[in-house]
């Protein structure tokens, strides 16, 4: 996008710009130009679409989120400070500070509302596979007929750093053969890295790439237009067979006069003439780390949190009345995140009977014997191989493959070695983001 065609600036989207611009010029390090330049599509989505509850981070239904260009962190960060997670102004001033919460990437366990750890590029979409994966499995076995107790999105902001990553091909080719109806990735097309314009070193026609994997995309969206990003949106979420990929056409460093649409506002601080600059230009004119009360109460979501989480709690009670073993399943699994209570007398006969027996046997074949004994006990328990299941033997009896139409336990996840890896991260991690209790409803 051409830097003379930019937005008319909201004071919403200010906010974001302004605490990007401060924090990062406080630390002295890190990367304003994308949380700048990705504004108008994180207010859309993030103020106007994304199901979540900022008091609760934890609760099942939730929309996931994941920045996989993680190193635009300020974004995520601003964002969860607005719409009223336990991130404080204080956490923003601190940014990048030795164990505080809001590090230089996002990392799970660090900050409330933090669904993985991202900065490796082309990791973060590939966990958002994992977890759009993990919803995929878990509605097909919970919900029932006028009972979707599992019906949620997952939201992922990648730029073309992600895109060049191999990782990313991998999982993407995947989640359009499984068909991942409810995952929506943003692609923030602004034509710059650090080394400059990509036009060097990154040139293949993204939209027909994905269109090629399966994907619905959605191209040329004007990423600094709130209306037509919020259209692309609506129709990416009518699309339930294919995930979708909305490319939008961005500015990067978005509001910085003078540095807007180069390379010298993607991985360093504005500096403090051209945040007085920009700050003038985008009409914001509250000090550093100032957010006016009218703006955050436009951006406070707990109320809207709390009113979806109930309603998603009268659901569950309705489920657990018609469904009372299912209900006690998934409350075991997703919410309590307990192993059966049977589980330790299952394991120890099964050790019990492998001592008796003493068998001479390879490791694969040992493994392939444990994963029998585990999986009619540990019904949460998610396999898959990648390519090799005859070799490594981890298709066993009462496995079962997900395929475009239907869930199962197992994922034949082709020659993709590195992609199963990080999907599997995402699978693990979906649920929750307690670090004291890790695992949730489904384990790879």
């Amino acid at each position: 996008m051409s830097v003379s065609n930019l937005p008319k600036f909201s004071p919403l989207t200010g906010a974001i710009r302004a605490l990007a611009m401060d924090a990062v010029q406080q630390a002295n390090s890190g990367h304003p130009g994308a949380p700048m330049g990705m504004a108008e599509i994180a207010e859309v989505l993030w103020r106007r679409n994304l199901k979540h509850n900022p008091a609760n981070p934890h609760w099942p239904d939730r929309d996931r989120f994941v920045l996989s260009n993680g190193h635009g962190s300020m974004l995520i960060y601003s964002l969860l400070h607005l719409t009223g997670y336990d991130v404080s102004i204080d956490d923003l001033k601190n940014f990048r500070q030795l164990h505080a919460k809001t590090p230089g990437h996002p990392e799970y366990g660090y900050t409330p509302g933090v669904e993985t750890t991202t900065g490796p590029l082309g990791q973060g979409i590939t966990n958002a596979v994992g977890f759009a994966l993990a919803e995929k499995v878990l509605a097909a076995e919970f919900n029932k007929p006028g009972h979707e107790i599992v019906n949620h999105y997952t939201y992922t902001f990648l730029g073309d750093g992600c895109l060049m990553e191999g990782v990313s091909h991998e999982a993407c080719s995947l989640a359009g053969t499984l068909g991942l109806g409810k995952l929506i990735a943003f692609w923030d097309d602004n034509g710059i890295s650090i080394d400059g314009h990509v036009e060097g070193w990154f040139t293949e026609d993204i939209p027909k790439r994905f269109e090629s994997y399966g994907w619905h995309v959605i191209p040329a969206v004007d990423g600094h237009n709130s209306e037509e990003i919020e259209k692309a949106l609506l129709a990416a979420k009518a699309v339930t067979d294919k995930p979708s990929l909305i490319c939008c056409k961005t500015t990067i460093g978005c509001g910085s006069p003078n540095k807007q649409g180069s390379h010298d506002c993607h991985g360093a601080p504005l500096g403090k003439d051209e945040i007085a600059a920009a700050r003038e230009y985008i009409g914001w004119t509250h000090a550093a780390f100032e957010i006016p009360p009218d703006i955050y109460a436009a951006w406070d979501r707990k109320e809207a949190g709390a009113a979806a989480e109930a309603d998603w709690n009268s659901r569950f009670a309705a489920y657990r009345a018609a469904f009372p073993a299912e209900a006690a399943e998934f409350e075991r699994r997703v919410m309590q995140r307990q192993l059966p209570a049977n589980w330790a007398a299952t394991k120890a006969a099964y050790i019990a009977a492998c001592r008796e027996k003493a068998e001479n046997i390879a490791t694969r074949k040992a493994s392939q014997n444990a994963i029998a004994a585990l999986v009619p006990a540990v019904p949460e328990i998610f396999g898959g191989s990648a390519d090799l299941a005859g070799s490594n033997l981890t298709f066993v009896k009462g496995s079962k493959g997900v395929t475009r139409t239907e869930g199962g336990n197992y994922c034949y996840y082709g020659v993709r070695e590195f992609g199963m890896t990080a999907i599997a991260n995402g699978i693990a991690l979906h649920g929750g983001t307690d670090e004291a209790a890790p695992d949730h409803g489904l384990h790879p």
